[in-house]
């Protein structure tokens, strides 16, 4: 996603009631590292289920069950229900081990719920829960913006991620500023 209007507005990364949850599930020194928006169209398909990442914290212990040190943040720019390709979502799947969580949607031994929502609604989920995009049935593209937030002293390179404008990026106090690790373009 471009830091650029229409698609960026400080107030998705900012919102302090949002924070206040991402912060009380973490801790106060939560960043954002990543954002985009899913976009499924008329004649889309269900997705496989997926989780958002898959590489442990620790890779020698895959299975270890930790505190959350990252989570997904959404927003529904407009009402999503059923026939719009809402995500479905594994509740409590993110507690499943690693070893064993793809096998259990691929074996169909969890239930996976839609997740409608209202334009401005916020859905709040772990990246390890297990979820995909359903088929839109309309003629209007549904669009679900997404940020990660992660601990402080965690860092992750592994997707590609849009600069933020110098002028953006002057535009923000110094409190936003230190939420924000994305590549500056000078």
């Amino acid at each position: 996603m471009p830091f650029t209007s229409p698609c960026f507005a400080p107030e998705f990364f900012f919102d302090a009631a949002i924070l206040g949850i991402v912060r009380s599930i973490m801790d106060d020194q939560v960043v954002a590292d990543q954002w985009g928006c899913d976009v499924p169209v008329q004649g889309s398909k269900h997705q496989q289920f997926h989780v958002d990442y898959r590489r442990p914290l620790f890779p020698e212990a895959p299975d270890l069950l930790l505190p959350t040190y990252m989570l997904v943040v959404s927003f529904g720019l407009s009402d999503i229900f059923p026939a719009d390709g809402p995500i479905e979502i594994a509740r409590g799947s993110h507690k499943i081990p690693r070893s064993q969580v793809l096998r259990t949607a691929e074996d169909a031994e969890i239930e996976a719920r839609p997740v409608t929502l209202h334009s401005g609604d916020v859905l709040i989920r772990h990246p390890w829960v297990l979820h995909r995009g359903t088929p839109n049935v309309t003629d209007t593209p549904r669009a679900l913006l997404t940020i990660r937030y992660v601990r402080r002293w965690y860092a992750d390179d592994s997707r590609e991620v849009n600069a933020i404008p110098f002028a953006v990026w002057q535009s923000l106090t110094t409190e936003q500023r230190s939420m924000m690790r994305f590549p500056l373009e000078v």
